[in-house]
Parts: C-alpha cells; sequence; structure tokens
C-alpha cells in the first residue's frame, strides 16, 4: 500500500467547521444573483425524497441558503432551459446538466450489470423508446401506467423499460410532476456539446472528487467519497490527480483533503439562522455531522412512533454556525405547528423562533404553535419570542 504524504497544513476542529460551513453556503453573503441555479452548481447534488413537510427537500435546500424564494421559482430554476436533470449521485439528486458526461461511468457500470430483479418481456425496451420519440416527454403513467395491479414494487413492463433506459442514459428525467418523472430522449434533452460518454472512468471519478471537495471544503476519505456515492477504492484511484490538498484536522482521527481555494482565505462573514432538511448536503453524511458539530441526528420517519425521540421529520436548527436543537414540523391550514421543539441550550430560544417564523412565512402560514418542547421551562421564552 502506498504511503500517504504527509500534509503540511493543519486546520483546527473550528477552521474545518467554518470552511465546511463557506463551502456549503451557509458562512458569508449567499449569492442571490445567481438563484437557485447557483446554489445546485456549487452544491453539484441536490438530493430528492418523497417527504413533503413544510415542503420538498429540493426545495429546502436554496431556502436555507438564499432565504424565502418563491416555491414557482425553485421548481422553475430546476427544471427549465435545460439547466438540470436527475439522476442518481448520492442518492435520487437534482445534478447540473454540465455534469451529464461525468456520470459516464455509473452508466457505463448499469449497463454492464445484470437486469436487477425485473424481467423485461422483447420488444418493451423498444416500444418506450419508441413512443418517447413520437410523443416527446412523458411520464410513467403516459407510457401505459406505472405499476400493475400488485404492490407497490410491482413495476410495470412500460416502468421496468424506462426505468433501465434512465440509468443506461437513453432517456433523461427532464422534470417532476406532481412527483413523477418526466422522462425524455437523451438526445433530445441534453445539449449536442454535453450529450457524450468519451471521458474515460478515471476522468469521471477525478471530476466527481473534486467537485466533492469543492463542496465540503474539507473531508475525509469517507466524507468525500460519499458525496457521489462513489466506492473508497475509486477515491483512493484519483485523489492525488484531483486537485484536493492533504490536510490534518485537530480532532479528526483519519486522513482529511482541502479545497485549495478554501484555504486561500479564512471564513468569515454573517451566518445563516435556518431550519435544515435532513437531506441536506451539509448534515447529510451522519458521522460527518458528529464529528463537525458535535450533534447527532437520524432521521426518523421510518422509526416506530413510540421508538421516536425527536419526531417523524425533525429538522435541525443551524445557527451562529452551529447546531443548536431541532423541530419537528407540521402544518395546520395557516398554522404552522412545532409538535416537538428539542432546544439543547437556553441560547437556543431566539434562534428557534426566527428560524421558525421565517419558515412559516415562506410556505404561507401566519402563526406558529408550540405544542412540546423538551426543556419545559424554556417553553414560555420561545412561545414570547414568538410573538
Amino acid at each position: 500500500m502506498t504511503s500517504l504524504p504527509r500534509p503540511a497544513i493543519e486546520l483546527s476542529a473550528d477552521e474545518a467547521r467554518r470552511i465546511a460551513l463557506r463551502a456549503q453556503g451557509f458562512l458569508g453573503a449567499p449569492d442571490r444573483r445567481s438563484g437557485v441555479r447557483g446554489v445546485l452548481r456549487h452544491l453539484g447534488a441536490v438530493q430528492l425524497d418523497t417527504i413533503s413537510v413544510l415542503a420538498r427537500s429540493h426545495e429546502l435546500i436554496p431556502y436555507a441558503r438564499l432565504g424565502a424564494v418563491g416555491r414557482d421559482t425553485v421548481e422553475a430554476a430546476y427544471w427549465t432551459e435545460t439547466h438540470a436533470f436527475e439522476y442518481w449521485s448520492h442518492a435520487a439528486c437534482i445534478l447540473p446538466v454540465e455534469e451529464w458526461p461525468h456520470f459516464a461511468f455509473r452508466r457505463r457500470a448499469y449497463r454492464s450489470r445484470p437486469h436487477w430483479h425485473h424481467d423485461l418481456p422483447d420488444g418493451a425496451y423498444d416500444q418506450v423508446i419508441k413512443q418517447l420519440r413520437a410523443e416527446g416527454p412523458l411520464t410513467a403513467t403516459d407510457l401505459g401506467g406505472a405499476k400493475n395491479k400488485g404492490e407497490w414494487w410491482d413495476w410495470s413492463e412500460s416502468k421496468i423499460a424506462v426505468e433501465r433506459a434512465l440509468m443506461y442514459g437513453e432517456v433523461v428525467c427532464t422534470e417532476r410532476r406532481s412527483w413523477k418523472r418526466v422522462y425524455d430522449l437523451a438526445e433530445r434533452a441534453i445539449p449536442d456539446t454535453l450529450l457524450h460518454d468519451d471521458l474515460s472512468d478515471a476522468e469521471c471519478l477525478r471530476r466527481l472528487v473534486r467537485l466533492a471537495g469543492e463542496a465540503l471544503g474539507v473531508g475525509t476519505r469517507a466524507d468525500i467519497a460519499d458525496y457521489h456515492r462513489l466506492k473508497g477504492e475509486q477515491f483512493d484511484a484519483v485523489v492525488a490527480d484531483s486537485g484536493l490538498v492533504p490536510v490534518t484536522v485537530q480532532g479528526w482521527d483519519k486522513p482529511a483533503w482541502a479545497d485549495p481555494k478554501a484555504l486561500e482565505t479564512t471564513p468569515r462573514g454573517r451566518h445563516r439562522t435556518t431550519l435544515l432538511s435532513p437531506f441536506d448536503s451539509l448534515i447529510w453524511e451522519r458521522a460527518r455531522t458528529e464529528r463537525i458539530f458535535g450533534f447527532t441526528h437520524r432521521l426518523e420517519a421510518y422509526v416506530p412512533k413510540p421508538k421516536r425521540i425527536h419526531g417523524y421529520f425533525a429538522m435541525p436548527l443551524l445557527a451562529g454556525g452551529r447546531l443548536l436543537g431541532r423541530v419537528d414540523p407540521a402544518r395546520e391550514g395557516a398554522t404552522l405547528v412545532a409538535k416537538q421543539v428539542t432546544l439543547d441550550t437556553p441560547k437556543a430560544v431566539e434562534p428557534m423562533a426566527r428560524a421558525l417564523m421565517e419558515a412559516a412565512s415562506w410556505v404561507g402560514c401566519d402563526s406558529v404553535r408550540v405544542e412540546r418542547v423538551n426543556r419545559p421551562e424554556l417553553t414560555a421564552a420561545l412561545v414570547r419570542a414568538l410573538t
């Protein structure tokens, strides 16, 4: 095994935290001119998820960085004028269209795999391609129905075929309509200059490792590889040529790498106070969140209700560059309901109130109701701050 070069740069834990915050768009003036598309390009990937409480996660991501940008504006920014496509990155993600060539390695891998667990009759794949060519962008329902009459995983032949074509790169998801994927032919949806699989696996991986390092600011092997769900050995093969530089971080027990541009200036500026989606790339890797913020967080939506500690969709509170608590929100008419509020310190009361009021206004609510607080002695202070 080749020994790693000894890092010449040492960072304190606090410096690493601030670098990470700035890299993710939470420290310093937000780039409002570039807007939602700027956020997407800066992060390199925005995760999608089916859960919608205040809003869907891909809406919460730009909101957390830019403030109360209109929700229709968010959707239009992603899905119009060929700026983005959906594909498998950290999970199902919205990706900047200019990164299409850099996922060629993953498309090739899918083409060489066995055909998963779904059988596909002869001609079904070609029929889907023929229909898309003739009729333009379509949902799975338009193509003949997404499911058979069985359980939710019992996909129809057309759904299996179009999803396979999506993985292979012959078809692209160009938008979500009522949460349904809208499919189109890649030859029609991807600009000609980007529509190719010419890059080698090494070139693709080198680019994605560099992008992840830039989006994180500083990270370990696991942090950076996990950003686009690369394997550790894929990271190892390209990191030396990625442009990232080795660093050590106080208190981190593993080697780290940083974006050299992130090291050029000291992170300064205004901190954002906001509620975070559990699928936000600042915190989506739980071990990294614990290491940087000393904050343990777990999405409990799939935990049986009696075993939940913080609630169904608990959203961490970011304030002053720290994670100070969390809230499990819901909406009842024009009221945002803070079903369960967890405050780690009395200092979290005012920023929690501010974040709740801003979120309420963003989603069209005109009041906030607090149901439970983990520290009952802080309930009255929180209610006062909200009024």
